[in-house]
């Protein structure tokens, strides 16, 4: 009995473990690196915390565009207008999770004054996963390309 729950166990995990999965954590580790360095950089010119994460925000996403397509959904586009539709979907998505993320930060760093590398390494953590179910469901979805 335990054997066949061990082996179902194992089956799940086959599933939920893949090509894909493991180039999208690899994907969402180099886009946080590139969104953490962009972050501490332009707040250390003297960049507002919003502002500075914003604008790393957009560094981070751009990153995130072309490895996300390329390497981990192998996504191809048929037209110059598919394309721009993916662009818009993505960053769209991304958009919906930069706002979670900016709500985030301002709550917990300027309203209740815990620590902003804390938040903004919280709030990756919800980030990443909410752009992987958009990327995989909405964005390259490859049962609609």
């Amino acid at each position: 009995m335990k054997r066949d729950s061990r082996n179902g166990i194992y089956e799940k995990l086959g599933k939920l473990i893949n090509r894909e999965t493991i180039a999208y954590v690899v994907a969402g580790v180099l886009t946080t690196a590139v969104n953490f360095i962009s972050y501490e950089g332009l707040y250390r010119l003297g960049l507002t915390n919003l502002r500075a994460n914003a604008l790393a925000w957009i560094i981070a996403v751009s990153f995130a565009y072309i490895v996300n397509k390329r390497n981990v959904f192998l996504s191809r586009s048929a037209s110059a207008k598919d394309e721009a539709l993916k662009v818009i979907k993505f960053f769209g998505a991304r958009l919906v999770t930069l706002g979670i993320e900016q709500l985030g930060m301002y709550i917990f760093i300027e309203r209740l004054g815990f620590y902003r590398l804390l938040v903004k390494a919280s709030m990756a953590v919800i980030v990443i996963v909410l752009n992987y179910a958009f990327s995989k469901l909405y964005i390259f979805n490859k049962n609609k390309e």
